[in-house]
């Protein structure tokens, strides 16, 4: 498939002089600009609350409204806009007012050719280097590297990966806490043509359902208390990229809706808006949760499921891929040992037994940060198997050597066995921490909120918990 070309930059001209718009749009116009103009600061307003510009180019001596007036309101409306002031008359006081209220650059008149492409330039590059940083900090605040491993079950997912990258199927990633489900939408849209686009990314478990629907779609000015200003959404945001939309099985009715049609029209609504607006966006998604199962309880619609279920991809926990525990021992190894200027460590074999033989109810995310933990506690050159019972306990095989032979006589399935062995390893931190939900979740390095489900999955309570001992 060939690479989608990016759309031409949209300019807005602004100014009341006839000549002077259809000099600008006809010279930005042939250098490959999409251009729309307005006689006047109101019509000016209009067209920008219809359709955001990537650039204004607004003249300030203008009537009835002049340029100063238009520039603070469509600051008002979008911070993040780009206004590029054309002044005449040698009025160097008008411009560096302007500068002072928001604008990005000036331009004298009669506006020279090459000096308009040039700023123009300036502006939409800063624009981009703005985009790229925040995408930066969005990925620097995430999962760091490469998908690690080697395990069948592994290659299975990244040979998925890699078949439906190039296209622009939405993506359905299941899998529990932890396992990596963002790394796999990050792989998905860096393999696809949308790659140089940006990646933007939306935990629809960490917003107040009240608030998802304008975090999504945008709000305009004062659709609801405390919307001082105009913003774009996370859609909007997405334009051309990817949209990666994380625990969507905690979407709210009514926001399920709104998503649902978006993807159907391609088309959104900010909230408190009535002006369409199209956008361009391929749409990957995850869960942990049982999708059919709340489906079943009218927790989420059907219609949606299917529209986001084109192409289904489940990431393994960790414990159903225990071969990869070495090497991934290694890569936050020296991750780490980089990260804090320490000297490169290795475990022994002891130690990655050790680690092997433990249940994972927190995945991969636990993993690493209990190698974190040993590669800056540990003494010595090398992490010891001693040394890993020291800071997270023995293995569940020694913890109720009892309980394992018996569970290993039962003749279970491995999902059986596994959740059987997690039941007994999450009843036993419970048992050590009395039961502290919040003490026991940071030690295990899980939400508590996976802690709860887990406890409601296993029937697990205090009393319960202590007749069994």
């Amino acid at each position: 498939m060939s690479a989608r070309r990016p759309a031409p930059a949209d300019l807005l001209v602004v100014d009341d002089e006839p000549g002077i718009r259809q000099a600008l749009r006809q010279m930005l116009e042939y250098e490959g600009y999409q251009v729309r103009t307005a006689e006047s600061g109101p019509r000016a307003l209009e067209l920008y609350r219809e359709r955001s510009a990537d650039l204004v180019l607004l003249d300030i001596k203008m009537a009835p409204m002049d340029g100063l007036e238009v520039l603070e309101k469509l600051r008002a409306d979008d911070p993040d806009a780009i206004v590029v002031v054309i002044s005449g008359h040698g009025s160097v006081e008008a411009a560096v007012e302007a500068l002072k209220r928001g604008a990005f650059d000036f331009l004298e008149k009669p506006p020279d050719r090459e000096v308009v492409l040039r700023r123009i330039s300036n502006a939409l590059a800063e624009r981009d280097l703005a985009r790229e940083n925040e995408a930066l900090r969005g990925a620097l605040g995430g999962p760091r590297g490469p998908i690690v491993g080697d395990s069948p079950l592994l290659d299975e997912v990244l040979e998925k990966v890699a078949r439906v990258a190039p296209t622009r199927a939405y993506v359905l990633i299941t899998g529990e806490n932890g396992t990596g489900k963002e790394l796999v939408a990050r792989e998905i849209h860096a393999l696809s043509d949308r790659a140089r686009g940006p990646f933007v990314e939306v935990n629809c478990a960490a917003i107040p359902h009240e608030l998802i629907e304008s975090e999504l779609f945008g709000h305009e000015k004062g659709a609801f208390t405390g919307a001082h200003a105009r913003r774009k959404g996370k859609f909007e945001l997405a334009d051309g990229g990817t949209l990666f939309l994380d625990e969507v099985g905690d979407m709210s009715l009514a926001a399920q809706a709104k998503v649902l049609r978006a993807l159907q029209e391609a088309v959104i609504q900010r909230v408190g808006g009535d002006q369409k607006i199209g956008v361009d966006v391929r749409v990957l998604a995850a869960t942990n949760k049982d999708i059919e199962k709340e489906i079943a309880q009218g927790r989420f619609r059907e219609d949606l499921y299917y529209r986001l279920n084109v192409v289904p991809l489940h990431v393994p926990s960790l414990d159903e891929r225990q071969e990869d525990i070495p090497v991934l021992v290694r890569h936050f190894t020296e991750l780490y040992c980089a990260e804090n200027g320490l000297p490169p460590k290795a475990f022994d074999d002891e130690a990655i037994a050790v680690l092997q033989a433990r249940p994972w109810p927190g995945n991969v995310r636990e993993l690493r940060n209990t190698v974190e933990r040993l590669v800056i506690l540990a003494p010595g050159e090398s992490v010891r198997g001693e040394d890993v019972e020291g800071l997270t306990g023995p293995p569940v095989g020694r913890m109720r050597e009892d309980a394992t032979s018996a569970l290993l006589d039962r003749n279970l399935s491995f999902s059986d066995y596994r959740d059987a062995a997690e039941k007994a390893f999450l009843e036993r931190k419970l048992r050590e921490n009395e039961w502290n939900v919040s003490e026991t979740a940071r030690q295990l390095d899980m939400q508590r909120s996976h802690l709860y489900k887990k406890i409601e999955k296993y029937g697990l309570s205090r009393e319960e918990t202590a007749r069994s001992t």
